[in-house]
């Protein structure tokens, strides 16, 4: 029998309204810890690809390789933790991350030499992996089941935030003092804006607070999915029972293809459109495009998102991303790229927000933590080798043509794969606690 996560009532709780419901207040806290854990964590590595260039005259091979392992390590770090998230809750490793991250984002600023780029790089993955994607997509799973995808929606959208402001700014600073002024503030506003949303407003399951999932007085839509039933969500997972079904590896190969090329696109994407557009500070605008294209497509994907196959729009959303790269890169028309980079980021937000809902569906609440963490390796493990690979790419050819074009045929691959992604066969559901869940009781408004 594993163990329950000590209960938890966040100070932000006893502010909130009896009629509104307390996920929603979780979901907007979630957002804001990914707006400056990811933003400063995803967007800012890409706005720093050309200035460490400049600055050192490091390789971009040389730079990509220390963005793969920042990828590949976040992503084994939220592997190992995974199942402790499930087990003991999240916010011990919370609180030790956003630290951590927050030191190691402003350590960027002092490194001068490439040794010292990897080791904070590595030093930023450790703490991304406990404290970001895993622990909270893992609360947002157990505090939404029949509205899940609109409330991740919400919580997701944090990122895109963050490469909507943080980009440009981060750009901006990067002009006006170098890498040396803007690490140092991003790794303030990381701690400075995370650690009070951990410690004051986050709880990791509503049953801790005498709330149910959804909201007490939340009916079910009569369109409903069996996967979002209990049999489904509360059923415990093994990791060798998991390991046997083709469900997570489908969802493991599509989603490592995937990342590989998106964040292969995305961190190589400033320094592909700076030529185009003349400036740095204007290809970091289109970088703020992308992730406002993510916000806008994912509030309008989670409205309808929890009634649909899942499998058929995550489906769609690869084939539109991987067309609009090859249109970007061989249709060089300046209006058409502005367009096609708002397109691009259509998918990229609904891309990783369909990698936790899809877990979440077919593998349910109580084990998400451990199967999340494995499939999230093997994204970054992707996200890590999508730079390298275009980083190599471009060295090898003087341009971004060839590299690219890979990224969009290995989009298209991983649409495909994803097709095969199929819930695996029903067992009955134990106990709650057996399955590590407090009681559900009565409580919570909506």
């Amino acid at each position: 029998m594993t163990s329950t996560p000590a209960e938890r009532i966040p100070l932000a709780y006893r502010f909130v309204p009896s009629n509104i419901y307390y996920g929603w207040v979780i979901a907007v806290g979630c957002a804001v810890l990914m707006f400056v854990g990811v933003g400063v964590g995803y967007y800012g590595l890409a706005v720093y690809v050309s200035p460490l260039q400049d600055e050192h005259g490091w390789s971009s091979t040389a730079i990509s390789g220390a963005t793969g392992l920042y990828f590949s390590l976040g992503g084994l770090t939220a592997a190992i933790v995974g199942p402790y998230i499930d087990r003991k809750g999240p916010f011990r490793f919370m609180v030790v991350g956003i630290i951590t991250n927050a030191l190691a984002a402003s350590a960027i600023g002092l490194v001068d030499s490439l040794w010292q780029l990897y080791l904070v790089y590595g030093v930023m993955a450790v703490a991304f992996g406990i404290s970001s994607a895993v622990a909270v997509n893992a609360i947002m799973t157990r505090w939404f089941i029949h509205r899940r995808a609109r409330a991740m929606s919400v919580s997701a959208t944090g990122v895109s935030v963050g490469g909507v402001i943080l980009s440009p700014v981060i750009a901006r600073m990067v002009d006006a003092g170098g890498i040396a002024l803007a690490a140092p503030v991003t790794g303030a506003l990381v701690l400075i804006v995370g650690l009070p949303v951990i410690l004051f407003v986050l709880a990791f399951d509503p049953r801790e607070m005498g709330l149910k999932p959804d909201g007490l007085n939340f009916t079910p839509p009569a369109v409903n999915r069996a996967t979002l039933s209990d049999e489904v969500q509360l059923r415990p997972w093994t990791r060798p029972e998991v390991l046997r079904t083709p469900a997570f590896w489908a969802l493991l190969i599509a989603f490592l293809m995937v990342l590989m090329a998106q964040t292969g696109y995305v961190i190589h994407q400033i320094s592909f459109l700076e030529d185009r557009m003349g400036s740095r500070s204007e290809a970091a605008f289109a970088l703020s495009l992308t992730a406002l294209g993510s916000i806008i497509a994912r509030l309008i994907v989670g409205t309808f998102a929890d009634a649909i196959d899942k499998r058929w729009l995550t489906f769609m959303l690869f084939v539109v991303q991987a067309t609009a790269i090859l249109l970007i890169v061989y249709f060089e028309n300046l209006a058409l790229t502005w367009i096609l980079t708002l397109v691009f980021g259509f998918t990229i937000g609904n891309v990783y927000m369909m990698q936790a809902l899809m877990v979440g569906e077919i593998f349910g609440i109580v084990s998400f933590g451990a199967v999340f963490g494995l499939i999230s390796f093997a994204g970054q493990v992707g996200s890590g080798g999508g730079p390298f690979m275009v980083g190599i790419l471009e060295d090898a050819t003087g341009g971004y043509t060839v590299a690219f074009t890979v990224t969009a045929i290995v989009t298209y691959l991983a649409a495909i794969v994803v097709l095969f992604v199929r819930p695996p066969q029903a067992q009955p559901v134990r106990e709650p606690q057996a399955a590590g869940l407090p009681a559900s009781s009565p409580g919570g408004g909506e």
